[in-house]
């Protein structure tokens, strides 16, 4: 299930404007779309107002008066992460940043302990993002997290305030992020500050890019029923497929492996400088237990290619959860926030299906090869539950990531 989602290619020369690129794409094979027309304008009157004369650099926050950043947000499959990407690569390839948000809240953190004790953390971070780039990209933005939440607004306002441009895309508009999030208010201030420092936009389009692409070759039934890829258990020989992409190479000769300073469980792997590098593990090994999504950066950093056998049925009846009185923590300090007793509505295998959406998001972008054995075909994988929702995008992203494998 490899593929690409950048907008890259040959045909995108030095100082080609994002219009100029899009237009010929369209010329070649882009199905042409009036919905996005919107967007690329903006992406493109962006990029000359960041590069106002030919083969200059990035404007700095000194240049200019403040440049106000683009959001990009529809359903899923409309072209929003092509944008963004088309928009980036043709920028110089200094002054700019362009990360899956989740990624960019790991860096984040991880900058928050480094900096650990320090007086204002954030602004420190600010300066050194503010130094590394002018424009700042970073894909499926959505907030879910109340110690995310609590992060963006300190950020996102010493962020702006050193100029930084932001180009982000989601599935929701800006006044819906963190919707029913615990202490949204507390987030309130950066829903602000992100409608008065980027212009939203809606790809509102009816077509379905990935699925549309899909049809030309494969039927989605078929798909989503059995491939080369993804199949119900027992369609897929697991073994042969491993003993055949590691080209009968031995296996590493550990029942675990080492990520983020944790052993995680692991059926076979190997790991090779002169070939691609190739992890099995079960499901319950990776999105059944105490994981995050530092754990699948890391692993889709280490492996080429991820095999993942025994998937369930996700998702299943939503029912009502008492979380008990106390405390969450913040970020920081005098940061806890109260909880009371609030009732949570979420299906029983919610969670493993949260984190194998953040698992497939990383490996969608970091274009690693994915093989599944399902216990029911891909269409069926999710039903019900409360991450409906969130869970087309991964269906969406399955189905791409299949058809370019």
């Amino acid at each position: 299930m490899a593929h690409s989602n950048s907008a890259s290619s040959q045909s995108i020369t030095p100082m080609m404007t994002p219009l100029e690129v899009y237009r010929a794409k369209v010329s070649e094979n882009l199905i042409d779309d009036p919905a996005q027309q919107q967007a690329v304008l903006a992406l493109d009157m962006l990029f000359k107002q960041m590069m106002p004369q030919p083969n200059s650099t990035l404007l700095t926050h000194n240049d200019t008066q403040p440049i106000k950043g683009l959001y990009l947000w529809g359903d899923v499959g409309r072209g929003k992460t092509f944008l963004m990407d088309l928009f980036f690569d043709c920028l110089p390839s200094e002054g700019k940043l362009r990360l899956h948000f989740h990624r960019f809240m790991a860096r984040i953190h991880q900058a928050l302990r480094e900096h650990s004790g320090q007086r204002d953390p954030l602004k420190l971070i600010a300066n050194n993002l503010a130094q590394e780039c002018k424009v700042l990209c970073f894909d499926e933005f959505f907030v879910s997290d109340i110690g995310d939440a609590m992060i963006l607004s300190g950020l996102f306002q010493q962020l702006f305030e050193q100029g930084v441009v932001l180009v982000a895309t989601s599935n929701i508009p800006i006044d819906r992020l963190y919707e029913h999030g615990l202490a949204r208010h507390k987030f309130l201030p950066c829903i602000a500050l992100l409608q008065k420092h980027t212009q939203m936009l809606h790809l509102n389009g009816s077509q379905d890019h990935r699925m549309n692409t899909l049809v030309d070759e494969v039927s989605e039934e078929a798909l989503a029923s059995t491939s080369q890829h993804i199949a119900p258990i027992g369609v897929l020989d697991f073994d042969s497929i491993f003993s055949t992409l590691t080209q009968n190479a031995p296996s590493i000769g550990q029942t675990h492996i080492r990520i983020c300073q944790r052993d995680i469980p692991i059926v076979r792997a190997t790991l090779s400088s002169e070939q691609p590098s190739v992890a099995w593990f079960d499901f319950n090994a990776l999105c059944d237990g105490p994981r995050s999504q530092l754990d699948y950066i890391e692993i889709a950093s280490k492996f080429n290619i991820l095999m993942l056998s025994n998937v369930p049925r996700l998702g299943g009846e939503v029912k009502g959860w008492i979380r008990a009185r106390g405390t969450e923590d913040g970020t920081g300090e005098n940061q806890a926030v109260t909880t009371g007793e609030r009732k949570l509505s979420y299906a029983a295998n919610d969670d493993p299906a949260r984190r194998f959406i953040s698992l497939i998001d990383e490996l969608y972008d970091q274009n690693v090869t994915l093989y599944l054995s399902c216990e029911v075909p891909l269409k069926e994988l999710y039903q019900g539950g409360a991450l409906s929702f969130e869970f087309r995008r991964t269906y969406s992203r399955l189905i791409e990531m299949s058809r370019n494998a």
